[in-house]
């Protein structure tokens, strides 16, 4: 394990959150999407169900993505402007499967910020631990969905939102066939 399950489970769900604006049709069409989003998630604390909660976390997909692909500098000055705006104070919780881990949130706040914090946090162990080189853009030529190397020997290239390894490694297997051919 890299880093504490509580921060890997919020890196891996806000690449899922951010690979959402990646995906044809878009993943969070519709508060029943962001439903679904939520449950898969487990996110506890208050919910509107509206489309205004909707919007605020479709909105904060770019700013994630703004983020994971910083350099150091830029990404630890967007991490603490969201602390900031959300007036974040962590604490340690226990509730539900899950052991002590950090809320900086009230669960009253709004989900977008409830959720941009938790990456947040997320976010700040990996610049702590000098580890921002583990938050990728996929490899394939054709994707921009963002990834989480959480692997013991760095060598996560692909992300998860599609097919986009086999895709790649397919095509130079066909490349090298053809050039092998000719």
């Amino acid at each position: 394990m890299v880093f504490a399950h509580d921060t890997e489970h919020s890196l891996v769900d806000t690449a899922r959150l951010v690979n959402t604006a990646e995906a044809h049709p878009d993943g969070l069409a519709s508060v029943a999407d962001l439903d679904a989003l939520v449950a898969d998630f487990g996110y506890t604390g208050s919910r509107t169900h509206s489309d205004e909660e909707l919007q605020g976390v479709r909105s904060l997909r770019s700013v994630l993505k703004q983020v994971w692909t910083a350099p150091e500098d830029r990404a630890v000055v967007m991490v603490n402007k969201i602390l900031a705006d959300a007036g974040a104070v962590p604490q340690l919780i226990k509730h539900d499967q899950w052991d002590y881990h950090l809320h900086a949130t009230n669960p009253d706040a709004p989900l977008d910020v409830r959720m941009a914090v938790d990456a947040a946090m997320a976010l700040v162990d990996v610049i702590r631990e000098k580890q921002l080189d583990r938050l990728r853009t996929c490899a394939a030529e054709d994707c921009s969905a963002v990834l989480v190397d959480l692997s013991k020997n760095r060598s996560k290239r692909f992300c998860d939102t599609g097919n986009c390894a086999n895709r790649t490694h397919v095509a130079a297997y066909r490349a090298r066939k053809s050039a092998a051919a000719s």
